[in-house]
């Protein structure tokens, strides 16, 4: 019978010394299994016979000239280090992988086990390019001696399917030449919640929709309700309405709370970058592409919820890929050949007559009625008249609050004022007016101060404003023409592209000229 003994023989530092120890080892038949030496020091991991005493063994050292002293250890000094390196590895969060230079694993801990879904006893030792994919980054680390910084890799084998982002790094010897390399692994839910944490607007609540007539407590009610399952929602309503502040809600009080919320423009982007924002890229997938491509909005709100305001705007060509999403949870990036599944719940918004754009082609049926699972419609302003003066008092305090100006109230004949328009830009143009009478006023909101439409700002001005209006540069009266122009056009057309067309410049024309002067799409 034989045990693993572990001794520590402290010396003299001299020529020959490990020599010595080793001979006594030699005279007495002991196998030798791991040595260390450094100056003054000799740590061997014997395997000592039944029949040689410790203690015997431990006086023949100590007869030899120049040993100081001998005893026994639990670990070699290597074996502490490795063992010290293993915890480490096992308690790191991220996956870590190393290779030897011809690409053999020689390092898999219990992370990269639960982001690869491979055991290490599988892994160890197998190559890389045969366990997993010939074409990772890693293995060009190996050939190139250079790393790399986060990149993206989907794999899709017959055994795993993994989505992670990887760094990597070279493992060089004394002349700079690679041996192997170490990589990083990070699951990509991990990151995505990593971004999210940083990134997480302040949200809304059901609580912060202010009315209390019957039409928007009847809604609200509808839609807390709704927002408990996981089914897709259309949010129809005019312009201005809070579909938006809805949508907030919904998602606040459905089970995905606390994952990602992320709102979606379907108008404010051309065809081409919306694609690659929905859905994301491939690298190399367009000229200009970022390197290592880029997460789509449908996939960063994996497990969450994505709004998808002015849904009548999307193009055919996305309406197909959107229809691709809700019928099978997966999607495809932009220049990818495999498709990415995704856990997102839909809420789509829109001011258009979707009925009426599918019977000119322009929406797809089965788009709508995959859409249209729960509608829920939003009362005009002018239809909960009731509520005008809680969103006022509301506004007001909110507003000054902003801007620092102290207001006491409003008035009865200004508050009238407001109870008798009849809002066609809804509860968002009654907050600017709101605003702009914050400006005007001294403490207390005057009939005077509610300016309700453009050509009552023109008549409150002065002689001498009116005048000074009148000398206005020529370049101040082209930009007032070109916002006359695209607001009666937007009213007159309905959709951004429609009205680009009519007005014959680009897409991107007309949003870079909204948001140049401050036009919402559906204000009147």
């Amino acid at each position: 019978m034989s045990e693993t003994v572990r001794i520590r023989v402290s010396t003299r530092d001299r020529v020959g010394m490990a020599l010595d120890v080793l001979k006594v080892l030699y005279r007495y038949g002991i196998n030798l299994k791991a040595m260390e030496v450094e100056p003054g020091l000799a740590c061997i991991k014997i395997e000592r016979k039944g029949d040689i005493n410790l203690d015997f063994l431990k006086e023949q050292l100590l007869k030899e000239k120049d040993v100081i002293s001998v005893q026994e250890i639990e670990l070699l000094p290597q074996e502490k280090r490795e063992k010290h390196i293993q915890a480490v590895l096992d308690a790191a969060g991220e996956g870590i992988i190393a290779v030897d230079r011809e690409g053999v694993i020689t390092t898999f801990n219990p992370a990269a086990e639960k982001i690869l879904k491979i055991k290490a006893k599988d892994a160890l030792g197998k190559n890389l390019a045969e366990l997993l994919a010939p074409d990772l980054p890693m293995l060009k680390t190996i050939a190139t001696g250079e790393g790399y910084d986060n990149e993206e890799i989907i794999l899709n084998t017959q055994t795993t399917r993994s989505h992670y982002i990887t760094s990597g790094r070279p493992i060089l010897d004394e002349e700079g030449h690679p041996i192997g390399a170490v990589a990083s692994l990070q699951d990509i839910e991990r990151v995505m919640d990593l971004v999210y944490s940083f990134t997480r607007p302040p949200m809304i609540t059901f609580d912060e929709i202010i009315g209390e007539s019957e039409k928007i407590k009847k809604v609200k009610e509808i839609a807390r309700i709704v927002a408990k399952g996981n089914s897709t929602v259309l949010i129809r309503g005019e312009s201005g309405t809070g579909k938006e502040l809805f949508a907030r809600s919904i998602h606040m009080a459905s089970p995905r709370r606390d994952r990602p919320f992320v709102p979606v423009n379907c108008a404010a982007l051309p065809d081409t970058l919306l694609e690659s924002e929905l859905f994301g890229y491939e690298e190399g997938a367009f000229t200009g592409a970022k390197k290592g491509g880029k997460q789509g909005l449908f996939k960063y709100a994996d497990k969450g919820t994505i709004f998808l305001d002015e849904i009548g705007e999307l193009s055919p060509h996305l309406q197909v890929k959107l229809l691709r999403v809700l019928q099978e949870g997966r999607i495809r990036r932009v220049g990818a050949d495999e498709e990415i599944p995704v856990d997102v719940r839909v809420i789509a918004a829109t001011n258009r007559d979707l009925e009426k754009l599918m019977k000119s082609g322009q929406f797809r049926d089965d788009l709508y009625y995959r859409l249209n699972v729960i509608p829920i419609m939003l009362p005009p302003l002018r239809e909960r008249k009731d509520d005008i003066p809680v969103l006022t008092r509301h506004f007001i305090e909110k507003v000054s609050h902003k801007m620092n100006r102290k207001v006491e109230g409003i008035s009865e004949e200004a508050l009238k004022k407001l109870m008798n328009y009849d809002w066609p830009g809804n509860i968002r143009e009654l907050s600017n007016v709101i605003e702009r009478a914050i400006n005007l006023c001294n403490g207390w909101i005057e009939s005077r101060h509610l300016i309700l439409r453009e050509e009552e700002f023109e008549s409150s001005m002065d002689v001498g404003e009116r005048e000074n209006h009148q000398q206005k540069k020529l370049k101040d009266l082209v930009a007032e023409t070109e916002k006359r122009a695209i607001r009666e056009t937007l009213r007159k057309c309905g959709s951004i592209r429609q009205a680009a067309r009519a007005l014959g410049v680009s897409h991107a024309t007309i949003i870079n000229k909204m948001r140049e002067y401050g036009i919402t799409h559906g204000e009147t």
